[in-house]
């Protein structure tokens, strides 16, 4: 079955990493899952992804401990940690917790690092379905900048796609309907690996299951960006993103270039979401915290993600969600936005005035009106710079009201760093 056949709109769930790091437990894991099925299903969050080192017994935050023993089984796969996943004891593996998952009506992914395990090569075990063993297919100094779980996989070498292909068994076999790989595709110095991302594709066009596809962890390199449509179903154009206001201030230019590779089984995506309670067991960016974004800033995030139709992936402790928070992640009018725009791209950028449009699959229009400088400014649009008749019903879609009708066009008067976001009806006929 073609990729482009699931993930047909763009992926909504949780992902333990910004709270996490790379320790979190399954009954984190659970809570956070009960918590989606409860309030957020219903608005088309579905994922619940465990990220990085769920094979690391003594993971507690998100620093790494370099070269120490992983949890692996008999064919060079690594498997998750009976002390933080109790449920996987017994060579169960993650089967129990996707089964749980499941149960709630959602769907369960993990992280994993391309390449094979370190300890694997070191030992030369065995790989499931072909003669080669470990260090047959190893690319030793094809190795991950920060951390040292991994060696490169050579995709010359006879046993590399069945290695790929007997990670992918065993995730099905589990359960899995995510993956998220990591150190694969970046421009930067960690390197895009163009040919293990095929191994990968070919691996889970033969599992059986559907599984998305998720490349991390940019920013991806954006002449690859057929390729990238072409392997994956959707692919970091960042590298990690906090709640710092620079990091939302580079996303415009990058939402721009990316913003016509963006359709149905194929999403360029902006990284987590840190809205919430985040950095509980992460130290990258600031430690224990509640999101330093203003509600301003969280808005303009959550409209440029949807108006740009980026996965969103929320970083947050679900369970410590105030109502503002629920709020964003649950507003039905953007969120349709988000699900069934199309056409969507930025109309124009006068320095920090930035302007968005899309249009509904009922032929409306919407528009985002960006102010990204430090200043209260006027930005406006005209009609015609979005192709539509002189006579509008304007709608705000975050406060869900109704302004009225406008002739021609709109000017708003905007404080630093915030948005509007409206949806526009023809109302000349």
């Amino acid at each position: 079955m073609h990729h482009y056949a699931f993930a047909k709109t763009p992926p909504m769930g949780w992902n333990s990493w910004d709270c996490y790091g790379a320790s979190v437990t399954e009954d984190e894991v659970k809570g956070n899952a009960e918590y989606m099925a409860k309030y957020l299903k219903l608005f088309g969050w579905e994922y619940v992804v465990v990220d990085i080192q769920w094979y690391e017994p003594g993971a507690k935050s998100s620093a790494y401990r370099p070269f120490v023993p992983l949890e692996m089984d008999e064919y060079s796969r690594l498997i998750p940690v009976a002390n933080r996943f109790p449920s996987s004891k017994g060579g169960q593996g993650f089967k129990p917790l996707a089964d749980y998952v499941h149960g709630l009506g959602l769907k369960f992914g993990i992280h994993i690092m391309r390449g094979i395990p370190r300890q694997a090569v070191h030992a030369n075990t065995p790989i499931l379905g072909t003669d080669a063993r470990a260090r047959d297919i190893a690319h030793p100094n094809s190795i991950c900048p920060w951390n040292t779980d991994m060696y490169g996989v050579d995709p010359s070498k006879q046993g590399a796609q069945e290695y790929y292909n007997s990670l992918f068994q065993l995730y099905a076999e589990w359960g899995v309907d995510f993956i998220k790989v990591d150190d694969i595709a970046s421009s930067k110095l960690y390197g895009f690996h163009k040919e293990e991302i095929a191994l990968i594709r070919n691996a889970i066009d033969q599992c059986g299951r559907e599984i998305v596809l998720s490349l991390s962890p940019g920013p991806a390199p954006l002449e690859y960006g057929d390729y990238l449509c072409q392997k994956a179903n959707m692919w970091r154009i960042t590298d990690d993103f906090w709640d710092r206001w620079d990091l939302l201030y580079e996303m415009f230019e990058k939402c721009n270039e990316w913003s016509k590779y963006a359709g149905p089984g194929h999403w360029p995506d902006c990284d987590m979401l840190p809205l919430g309670h985040i950095g509980i067991r992460n130290i990258d960016s600031g430690g224990d915290r509640w999101t330093r974004f203003t509600k301003d800033e969280q808005v303009v995030m959550m409209t440029l993600w949807c108006i740009c139709r980026s996965p969103l992936m929320f970083g947050g402790e679900l369970r410590d969600n105030d109502e503002w928070t629920l709020s964003l992640l649950t507003n039905p009018e953007v969120l349709e936005m988000h699900r069934y725009s199309h056409s969507n791209r930025q109309v124009y950028r006068d320095r920090d005035k930035v302007v968005w449009a899309a249009k509904g699959d009922n032929g409306d229009t919407y528009v985002a009106l960006f102010n990204i400088g430090d200043e209260t400014d006027m930005i406006e649009v005209q009609w015609e710079q979005l192709n539509i008749s002189d006579t509008q019903f304007v709608r705000d879609v975050w406060q869900r009201r109704d302004i009225g009708i406008c002739h021609k066009g709109i000017s708003q008067v905007l404080q630093p760093h915030s948005v509007k976001l409206l949806r526009l009806k023809n109302a000349s006929n």
